[in-house]
């Protein structure tokens, strides 16, 4: 199974994905966790040049670029080859993060973006995705208070509010697939959420442990 986090500045998904991945494991089951962008050592070359505060000229077009190049490498190097091992992987970010950021955030056409995104990816979808949600100025508050700010925390508030509004958009219209988590609660409250919502779908997927 794929399974994907996602969520606005700050939502605490990346600080949740290692104990996430721990409890599926403590269940049986082999986990591979990635990130976006990186994941690879060509992608983490671009996760730099995405993240530094010195490029806040990048142009759109250019950054939608640069994320769909990192992602065709992370599916081809990481992701493909792990599932058919038959394991479950869990990516901090896929996709659906081009779509919140560069389409709704942006306002770059989404039906453009979805063809690139089906090229990038070869078609490879989540069966999964777990939308941790959180208010804009919570989790940019958030950010500022781990010292982790990057050029893309740093766009105006209004842009994230659209980016939040998309990723609400995209889980009410594919509902089986989003699961939307309430990320402003403590932390260990998230996590069985998550845990909750996994278990679920692993079952209902008739995904098997290797025990």
């Amino acid at each position: 199974m794929f399974i994907t986090l996602e969520g606005p500045e700050g939502s605490g998904k990346t600080s949740q994905l290692s104990a996430f991945a721990d409890f599926l494991r403590e269940q049986g089951y082999e986990v591979l966790t990635t990130r976006e962008p990186g994941g690879t050592a060509i992608g983490d070359q671009i996760r730099q040049i995405l993240v530094s505060m010195e490029n806040k000229n990048l142009h759109p077009r250019t950054e939608i670029m640069l994320f769909l190049s990192a992602r065709a490498q992370l599916v081809e190097q990481v992701i493909k080859p792990a599932l058919s091992n038959g394991k479950i992987v869990v990516c901090d970010r896929y996709g659906d993060s081009t779509l919140a950021y560069q389409g709704y955030g942006h306002g770059l056409p989404l039906e453009t973006l979805r063809k690139m995104l089906g090229f990038a990816t070869d078609g490879l979808k989540p069966e999964l995705t777990l939308y941790l949600d959180l208010e804009v100025e919570v989790g940019l508050l958030r950010k500022k208070k781990e010292q982790e700010w990057n050029r893309l925390d740093a766009y105006e508030a209004a842009f994230h509010r659209r980016v939040r509004q998309g990723y609400l958009t995209m889980a009410a219209a594919e509902p089986e697939r989003w699961k939307v988590i309430d990320a402003s609660q403590p932390k260990d409250d998230v996590q069985r959420d998550m845990r909750k919502v996994a278990l679920e779908a692993l079952e209902n997927c008739k995904v098997n442990p290797r025990l």
